[in-house]
């Protein structure tokens, strides 16, 4: 699949900003600086679609990016980053969660990981809060460059054994800076819309 006019449609911290179309929802969650943007970028070949940033915490809004009238992905804040206040934190939570639990156009969660780590506290509560939604997810191990390419496959195995054990979920490996596997993560986030 190939999406020729990718493009930033609005930002939102409640449902009636939210799009008011019916196009399905393809959701990134993730710990700040996990690769959210760059992962949109990298799948859509554009740059700057998704603006990404050094400072990690930075998204503080839930954006949403239109694939050429196809689907949306909506990049969630990120969690954990503790620059953020308290009072900050809750803000964003609440409206985090609101969306997960009111829009009805969730086709896909994709969930984010650092390959190279174990999964945080932070990461196990929000896998545990995902499959307590029964929403449709992929776990996406990013960052995978980082690693030799002979270990990617054990270190995604790890992953899984912690998180999902009974290994129900897809786990892939996926890296912005190489663009490798870039395919193969389209391919599984296309199948969801033929279902």
């Amino acid at each position: 699949m190939i999406i020729k006019n990718p493009e930033f449609k609005i930002s939102a911290v409640s449902p009636k900003q939210y799009p008011q179309d019916d196009l399905p929802q393809v959701v990134l969650v993730g710990k700040s600086n996990v690769g959210k943007s760059s992962f949109i970028n990298t799948l859509v070949n554009r740059k700057n679609l998704a603006r990404t940033s050094s400072e990690p915490g930075k998204t503080r809004q839930i954006n949403f990016y239109n694939m050429d009238n196809k689907f949306y992905f909506v990049d969630l804040p990120g969690y954990g980053y503790s620059k953020m206040s308290k009072a900050e934190q809750e803000k964003v939570g609440s409206f985090i969660e609101q969306y997960l639990q009111t829009s009805k156009n969730i086709a896909l969660i994709i969930f984010l990981i650092d390959i190279r780590h174990k999964p945080t506290e932070n990461d196990k509560l929000m896998y545990d809060y995902i499959f307590k939604t029964n929403l449709p997810c992929i776990v996406i191990a990013n960052k995978a460059d980082k690693i030799a390419i002979t270990k990617v496959d054990e270190y995604v195995e790890n992953l899984q054994k912690i998180l999902n054990p009974l290994k129900d979920l897809k786990f892939l490996p996926f890296s912005s800076e190489k663009k490798i596997y870039t395919e193969k993560v389209l391919e599984n986030i296309v199948d969801f819309f033929k279902k």
